[in-house]
């Protein structure tokens, strides 16, 4: 059984004997496909160092955090740019907005959101969004950036089905982590309508721990969690889980 964290920043654990820990968790749970999404330009060698580390195993994305939008958002994605076409990259993000913890950006993270996405047809690669607070912005976007070449992963989906229907909808897969396993996270009323040809799964470690291991940080070996619920509420397999899933996250990430 192969299993595949789509989105996990395991990078920040900077510890070599902790981090080698980790990603033993990791190959004893079956999770060995981790995909790495970027944050800023000084989480940038901090992946780098985890990919030349377990190169096998671990795959680069490439983008500015809406969190990280700033008044520097243009130095910080001329920083990113080059390091697009020097290294191999699999997805731009994780991109997108947030308005969540301040608004005041907002305007700069929508322009940062529609530069990535151009990035990002121009060198054929998906995105990979963080939306949070800001549905209707990211899909009024979403919307107007429509075409053959705009497609990719709505990470941490926490919506309604109706939500659920308008991303897929649009060809995006809907990034499943530890929320589904939250007694009040309401994915419980979406993930048993919605085709496993839809979904990828992720942590999102060290964030959004799922139980039992609530409260605590997250690590990509905690897939095992989310693909067990999943598998529940699809009345299936955690095997016939692992194996839909990692065959979409070789779909959209072509690896």
């Amino acid at each position: 059984m192969v299993l595949t964290d789509t989105h996990t920043h395991l990078y920040y654990e900077t510890d070599e004997s902790k981090r080698a820990a980790l990603m033993q968790r990791c190959f004893d749970a079956g999770v060995s496909r981790l995909f790495l999404p970027n944050v800023d330009s000084a989480s940038m060698p901090l992946m780098d160092d985890l990919l030349k580390a377990y190169p096998d195993n671990c795959y680069a994305m490439i983008g500015l955090h809406p969190c990280s939008v700033k008044e520097n958002w243009e130095h910080e994605l001329l920083l990113m740019q080059p390091v697009i076409h020097k290294h191999q990259v699999y997805a731009i993000g994780e991109i997108g907005i947030d308005l969540y913890w301040d608004k005041t950006f907002l305007d700069e993270q929508i322009q940062a959101f529609r530069l990535q996405i151009k990035w990002a047809k121009q060198l054929r690669l998906p995105i990979v969004i963080h939306c949070r607070d800001a549905f209707n912005e990211v899909y009024e976007v979403l919307q107007q950036e429509k075409n053959e070449l705009l497609r990719g992963i709505f990470h941490c989906f926490t919506g309604s089905l109706e939500q659920a229907q308008e991303i897929t909808d649009l060809g995006f897969y809907l990034g499943i982590g530890g929320v589904v396993t939250y007694k009040n996270g309401g994915l419980d009323k979406v993930i048993p309508e919605i085709d496993l040809k839809h979904i990828v799964l992720e942590t999102d470690s060290p964030y959004l721990t799922p139980v039992p291991y609530r409260g605590k940080p997250n690590e990509s070996s905690y897939l095992t969690y989310i693909a067990q619920r999943v598998a529940e509420l699809k009345n299936t397999t955690i095997a016939d889980v692992a194996h839909i899933t990692t065959e979409n996250s070789v779909k959209v990430f072509g690896v």
